[in-house]
């Protein structure tokens, strides 16, 4: 994929969502941390049913922490994986308040050291919640990059790699959302949508043609 193509690509993306924007429900930085660290392997809906209720009690770190363990589970016991994401919460809040202030950290490094947080958690949290231009890469962006032509790569960090020295500047710091969305509704892994594909004819996906 060219130049060209890849400006034309996010202007229509752009034209059609200008504002685009996670579908995790959250009002502060460290609900968003929260939300993230217990969306992998589940469903943005899933994981907004059960933070509706969780921040409802405990949203900041001490709150959380005054919860204990066995509170947090009672909210995240729908979720996948939920032991061990209530109990990186909690060792995330123990961090977040002796190590930060009870602050979020806004850099990738203090972020990564955090209990369950690696690098595409920390890239999701640094450009939604602080606004910078990074690249998250899930199984969607994954998908998407390496279909279209726009990022080809065999792992994750390849495609971030390319996806970051590709995708036109202007367009960096809501190309996460874009492809995202993209992936999630258009994308898909079974059954793409190519019929209704508004970039179907930038694209390499052979089945469109």
């Amino acid at each position: 994929m060219n130049k060209a193509t890849r400006q034309e690509m996010f202007e229509r993306l752009r034209t059609a969502n200008p504002h685009p924007t996670t579908e995790l429900n959250y009002s502060s930085p460290f609900e968003l941390l929260i939300a993230v660290l217990l969306s992998a392997q589940a469903t943005d809906v899933g994981v907004n049913k059960a933070t509706a209720k969780l921040f409802a009690v405990a949203n900041t770190p001490q709150t959380m922490l005054d919860l204990g363990l066995e509170g947090v589970m009672q909210y995240t016991r729908s979720i996948g994986l939920y032991r061990t994401k209530s109990k990186h919460i909690i060792e995330t809040c123990q961090a977040l308040i002796t190590k930060h202030h009870g602050e979020v950290p806004q850099n990738r490094e203090d972020l990564e050291a955090l209990a369950g947080v690696g690098r595409k958690t920390a890239n999701v949290v640094l450009n939604t919640a602080f606004r910078q231009p990074v690249m998250a890469v899930d199984t969607h962006i994954f998908r998407v990059s390496n279909r279209t032509g726009l990022a080809k790569g065999k792992n994750v960090r390849e495609v971030e790699d390319k996806l970051m020295q590709n995708i036109p500047k202007e367009f960096l710091m809501d190309a996460h959302h874009w492809l995202i969305l993209h992936g999630r509704y258009t994308c898909k892994a079974q059954k793409p949508q190519c019929e209704t594909c508004i970039i179907n004819d930038l694209c390499d996906y052979p089945i469109q043609k």
